[in-house]
């Protein structure tokens, strides 16, 4: 793979971070030409923040070292991003065989992909794509929080909550080698990658995340307070007082849940507006 890339790039510094690995990534690597550092904890995000702290570079392109990905599509990804000035190219995959894009990951692309889109707006097709070019100003503005498989939702979202120039661009996707066998847990990484879309939206969108909470909220209080508004009516007399103090609490943690909603979208333009800061002190490729 190495090779490959270096064929394709010829003028790039490439690098491998050997994430303990027990194989011979490491000596394959390093005899191929790459520069190879590691990173101990375990997990794609750990890596990739890695990677983005320790390496200076005008053009970053990020490629999953288990040779899926096609790299003659990689000047064509870095020619796109420099003629448009953009700051995200996301090679979005198409498979050339059938075992190399299972079917299940695929519907499962497409569902976090939809999810993804209805809560940030729609510009991917292919959310989790480990094939990407970056700008330095991209990179160096990304906090990179996520700890695995969950990163390339992380990058998606920094792109679309900043609302930098980016782009997708269709490339062929292979089979894993023979006798190697893909880290990614379908079920348990699908729901991590869920959660951390959730978390996002809290984080990022926090009004419209608390809103709803506070809507859920009332609606439930509402339900509760209305048999006894019009007993009260009829009779004089609340006769389920619990249910009146039940009702009574569910509406102060409606309005509770508003307040929040309203303090964290100001903490949330702040923080937007520190890694905007942050873009904006490098030239655009």
């Amino acid at each position: 793979m190495v090779a490959d890339f270096r064929a394709a790039l010829p003028t790039a510094s490439i690098y491998v971070y050997d994430n303990n690995s027990s194989d011979k990534t490491v000596a394959a690597a390093q005899a191929a030409g790459a520069i190879v550092r590691r990173e101990t904890r375990q997990g794609k995000g750990h890596v990739v923040r890695r990677m983005f702290a320790d390496v200076s570079a005008d053009i970053y392109v990020l490629v999953d070292g288990d040779g899926t990905y096609d790299a003659p599509s990689a000047p064509k990804l870095i020619a796109r991003l420099r003629d448009e000035q953009l700051d995200m190219v996301v090679g979005a995959r198409v498979d050339q065989e059938e075992a190399a894009y299972r079917a299940g990951h695929r519907f499962g692309n497409r569902v976090l992909t939809g999810f993804l889109a209805l809560l940030f707006g729609r510009t991917f097709t292919d959310i989790l794509s480990g094939y990407r070019v970056f700008s330095r100003r991209f990179v160096k503005s990304f906090p990179g929080l996520s700890g695995g498989f969950e990163i390339e939702t992380e990058l998606t979202v920094h792109a679309l909550e900043l609302a930098v120039p980016v782009a997708e661009i269709a490339t062929p996707y292979y089979a894993r080698p023979e006798g190697s066998q893909s880290k990614l847990r379908t079920y348990h990484d699908g729901f991590r990658i869920l959660w951390t879309i959730a978390r996002l939206c809290k984080s990022e969108r926090p009004m419209a995340t608390f809103s709803i909470a506070a809507v859920v909220l009332a609606l439930v209080s509402i339900v509760l307070a209305v048999p006894l508004f019009f007993t009260y009516l009829e009779t004089g007399t609340v006769p389920r007082f619990p249910t009146a103090i039940l009702a009574t609490g569910i509406m102060l943690l409606a309005f509770l849940s508003l307040t929040c909603g309203l303090i964290l979208s100001t903490v949330t333009r702040g923080r937007r507006e520190t890694k905007r800061l942050a873009y904006l002190r490098y030239d655009s490729p």
